[in-house]
């Protein structure tokens, strides 16, 4: 299977193609781009250099979040055109499981985290067993402190992601007995660990209706929401 896949939802930017779980070409930049600038190019100058044609591809995957709203409209955008115009498979993963992946030899919880701002963040809870990456909780919004509260009691937690400089003293004070990752590559996104997971997971069905993750509303959201009754419509849909 021939597997293109990209994450945009946050600062960093990766795109990676692989061939059978294969790593073919792959890029990671950190620096802070416009992705709806930087993407296509990627994506085409990687297709150059591997020697692939848009009809080889078998499946499209991208990060569908929780994180940047402007940066996952772009990478959901995208795949979804890209998956129709094409005909081709389209995945969805999760942001956060993306940065759980990294981390393939570490037996207890991985908690991968981005910062929400306001002293929050969106977090999930993951556990590798039997070679599979599981979702133990759910990905949230939630405080950071509620977080590491909640984690405490955990004999073996590793938290993860560029985000968690942030929350050295929370995470620390709230949950002593935890780690926090001290290893920066396992703290950025990678596409070629994103194809990986997106070549085991069902494609989407109805690659219309496929939508980012927020995980919260936006701003703008909460302010449409007091002047419209949602009813059958969907904010993100409306705009």
């Amino acid at each position: 299977m021939k597997v293109l896949a990209f994450d945009t939802s946050n600062q960093t930017l990766t795109v990676a193609l692989t061939e059978d779980n294969r790593i073919v070409n792959e890029l990671i930049t950190t620096n802070n781009k416009n992705h709806s600038v930087t993407l296509m190019p990627a994506i085409e100058q990687l297709m150059i250099e591997a020697g692939w044609q848009p009809a080889d591809l078998d499946r499209i995957v991208t990060a569908q979040g929780p994180g940047s709203y402007t940066g996952l409209r772009i990478g959901v955008t995208t795949a979804k055109t890209l998956a129709y115009t094409l005909r081709k498979e389209l995945v969805g993963i999760s942001s956060l499981a993306v940065i759980a992946a990294n981390a393939r030899h570490k037996t207890g919880l991985l908690v991968p985290l981005f910062d929400a701002r306001r002293q929050n963040v969106y977090a999930g809870v993951y556990r590798w067993q039997n070679h599979e990456l599981v979702n133990v909780v759910p990905d949230r919004h939630l405080p950071v402190a509620q977080l590491a509260d909640e984690l405490s009691s955990e004999k073996e937690v590793l938290f993860l992601g560029a985000d968690t400089v942030k929350f050295l003293d929370v995470l620390r004070e709230a949950a002593p007995n935890a780690a926090v990752n001290d290893f920066s590559q396992w703290d950025f996104p990678r596409g070629s660990i994103l194809a990986e997971l997106g070549s085991k997971a069902a494609p989407i069905e109805d690659i219309d209706s496929f939508l980012p993750a927020y995980l919260k509303r936006v701003e703008a959201e909460e302010k449409w929401l007091t002047t419209h009754s949602p009813g059958d419509e969907n904010y993100v849909e409306k705009i």
